[in-house]
């Protein structure tokens, strides 16, 4: 159980708290504290999934907590961010991101359950889904309310994730298309 990846993942799940923490704080940069916190978790994850594989420590645990702790970190900074800019456009990025990965999850869940999980694994478009919206996370939470040139980027990329995220379900969907019938 205590491999370096699981450890790293368990890192990743103490991080959360401590992310949110510090993004209310009144710290004078507190922006860059918090967004320096989401940048190590994107490292570990990277890192951890990196080691799993390199070290043979790939474990049903890790399989298993990875995906939710990532998940569970990308929500937070959403709904980080929401509470910034409540404004539609960024509570429909929202809503999109995350039901789209409570959908896959439940669609590998089931895919798993029923013998074909490598149906729906991990595509390189979610992986090109997945860092941009880590980017666009990482820019717009270092980055003080309001719209800067910045910002206008960190949303850009956000929405591009968002249509990515789009993209990625629909071909997950159909890859699993014949365990619908």
């Amino acid at each position: 159980m205590w491999t370096i990846p699981n450890i790293l993942t368990f890192l990743r799940l103490l991080l959360i708290p401590v992310f949110i923490i510090c993004f209310y704080l009144p710290w004078p940069n507190f922006r860059w504290v918090s967004a320096g916190i989401f940048l190590l978790a994107a490292i570990t994850d990277w890192f951890d999934g990196y080691l799993a594989r390199q070290l043979n420590q790939s474990s049903p645990l890790g399989a298993f907590l990875d995906p939710v702790v990532d998940k569970l970190m990308v929500v937070a900074a959403l709904l980080l961010l929401l509470s910034e800019y409540p404004q539609w456009w960024m509570t429909i990025a929202t809503i999109v991101i995350v039901v789209r990965e409570i959908t896959v999850s439940a669609l590998r869940e089931w895919m798993a359950e029923i013998g074909q999980r490598a149906a729906v694994k991990v595509s390189f478009i979610g992986k090109v889904k997945t860092t941009m919206q880590m980017v666009a996370l990482l820019i717009l939470l270092s980055q003080p309310v309001g719209f800067t040139v910045m910002t206008f980027i960190g949303f850009i990329c956000l929405f591009i994730a968002v249509l990515m995220t789009l993209w990625s379900m629909c071909l997950y969907l159909y890859a699993a298309r014949h365990a619908f019938q």
